[in-house]
């Protein structure tokens, strides 16, 4: 258990939030939310005592112990994979240690004995015996292969240190866990593996998220940071969403009666509290949404960009052919004879274990690159606007932000690029912003910005939410439901696809599947896994 006792921070005259008062309680997951810059991370870090609050206290429950996600990737370049997880569980790792250094002695005394046998104990009681085929069970659930356990963490590429510090965190079961950003740099596979842990998880959980399946997934509720206060509502992400969405409109709509207004809401919590998420914790969810006070129900601060894509015609019945198709990279193959024909209403989701295959095949049609074999063929009423994986070389340059766009459009007029930047949240003097001094979210937004402009009928997206924050992928996921073109995308955000593909081909050097499936059914039939295991061993 944590509790936080009027607790506070600010920077200089600017007040992240102040007068924080709640508990973390064990059994329940809390999902931290806000706008980019609110103090999602700060607060993270004020909790595990990294960062110092500028007043009030953080406890936790007598002999707890608290285990956070780290953030230094080369912490532990020098230390086994093993060890590293090892790590995680502090005590243990001393007393290991400790033993170590005792029975490695030469001279051995009775003193020496006498302490090894505490030392016994303590690595009993903290099921010392057991500590490493947790670890390497934790490592294979994570994707981390047997053989790579007793390298050396710098061995290991960047996305495999996430993994290994991911197992250091959750090693042990600690009484309260502390996860920033815990599914960045994850593939699909990993992120179901890690819900379905956290969902059994029965300690206290506090994690910063930007997906939104995940936080639905794994919470009990969440803790918004908005309006310089920390608040904490019973239910997911999805429910918060809506009903701050539902608040927002009731704010809007003046005319609305006081009683109608309460209908309307209590409506909407039990139509919420009937399907709760599927956590262990419905039941207990559900009651805490039915007594939500509906006041506590408020509009967000948050601004959601105005992504709107209108295609300049609607395609025609020869959209996309592609015909035996294969491609290697540095002597791996990454897929072979792919053939697909893209039909009219299909939004395409490629899949695949090795990430590279999709930036590959939209780097080939899009005509960035060639295939080893096999050809394709665009439509000729296609119209592509394209999302690629790496776009950092576009912003090197001293460009203002309406010159930088300005090179995307034929009608380069300050008034209309205006428009379109105005909607991807750049107003007023940031519009002269150098482009080369963007964010990571700010050059998404410019990039989406950027296929606005070309009214295309097709959008190829190569990991589209990659930087982005909550509010744009939500406004970037209802804006794709409802295009009506064709999309051909890869993703690692589960509720992106699940709302809007209809079709799946996934790739890999043994072959291919396609399916009109959603990604639901596809994931979870057992008869397809053995078909997809197929495409790679």
């Amino acid at each position: 258990m944590i509790t936080v006792s009027d607790l506070g921070i600010q920077f200089g005259k600017r007040i992240l939030f102040q007068d924080v008062n709640m508990k973390f309680t064990s059994g329940n997951c809390y999902g931290i939310i806000g706008a980019n810059g609110a103090g999602k991370s700060t607060f993270i870090k004020m909790l595990c005592g990294e960062v110092e609050n500028t007043k009030g206290i953080v406890t936790f429950g007598s002999g707890e112990r608290l285990s956070v996600l780290k953030q230094n990737h080369s912490e532990f370049n020098d230390y086994t994979v093993l060890s590293t997880v090892l790590m995680g569980h502090s005590k243990l790792w001393s007393v290991m240690n400790e033993k170590d250094t005792i029975y490695a002695k030469t001279d051995f005394t009775e003193n020496d004995g006498n302490r090894a046998a505490e030392l016994e104990e303590k690595f009993a009681e903290m099921d010392g015996w057991n500590a490493e085929s947790n670890a390497a069970n934790l490592l294979s659930g994570l994707g981390i292969k047997e053989y790579l356990h007793q390298k050396l963490m710098n061995e290991l590429s960047g996305k495999e240190k996430v993994k290994v510090l991911l197992a250091q965190a959750l090693f042990g079961k600690p009484d309260n866990l502390l996860l920033d950003e815990p599914t960045n740099d994850l593939d699909l596979e990993t992120v179901n593996w890690l819900e379905s842990y956290l969902s059994e998880f029965d300690n206290t959980v506090l994690v910063v998220s930007h997906d939104r399946h995940f936080l639905d997934t794994i919470c009990t509720h969440i803790v918004d940071i908005d309006f310089n206060k920390v608040q904490q509502f019973p239910g997911n992400y999805t429910f918060w969403y809506e009903s701050s969405q539902l608040a927002l409109r009731q704010q809007l709509s003046q005319n609305k009666k006081a009683e109608e207004r309460k209908k309307e809401l209590q409506d909407f919590i039990a139509r919420f509290s009937a399907n709760a998420s599927k956590s262990k914790q419905t039941t207990s969810r559900k009651k805490m949404i039915a007594k939500l006070n509906i006041e506590e129900i408020k509009p967000s601060t948050r601004k959601y960009p105005g992504i709107i894509f209108t295609p300049e015609r609607e395609p025609g019945n020869n959209i996309l052919e592609v015909n035996n198709m294969s491609k290697s990279l540095n002597g791996t193959l990454l897929f072979k004879k792919l053939s697909f024909t893209m039909q009219k209403d299909n939004k395409i989701v490629f899949l695949s274990r090795d990430t590279r295959a999709m930036t590959a095949l939209f780097e080939i049609l899009k005509g960035h690159d060639e295939p080893d074999s096999g050809s394709y063929e665009w439509g000729q009423t296609i119209l592509k606007a394209y999302l690629p994986l790496e776009y950092e070389d576009l912003f090197k340059t001293d460009d203002s932000l309406v010159d930088w766009l300005g090179r995307y459009s034929e009608d380069t007029s300050e008034p209309y690029l205006r428009g379109f930047l105005g909607k991807m949240l750049f107003s007023g003097e940031e519009v002269y912003k150098k482009a080369n001094v963007l964010s990571g979210g700010e050059k998404v937004r410019c990039m989406i910005a950027r296929m606005m402009i070309r009214n295309a009928n097709v959008m190829l997206l190569d990991t589209p939410t990659n930087h982005l924050d909550l509010e744009s992928i939500q406004a970037f996921n209802n804006t794709l439901i409802k295009f009506k073109g064709n999309i051909l995308m890869s993703s690692h955000d589960h509720e992106f696809i699940q709302t809007i593909c209809n079709r799946i081909i996934e790739i890999g050097p043994k072959g291919m599947i396609d399916k009109l499936m959603d990604y639901d059914d596809y994931i979870n039939d057992e008869k397809l896994m053995e078909q997809r295991n197929k495409l790679y061993f």
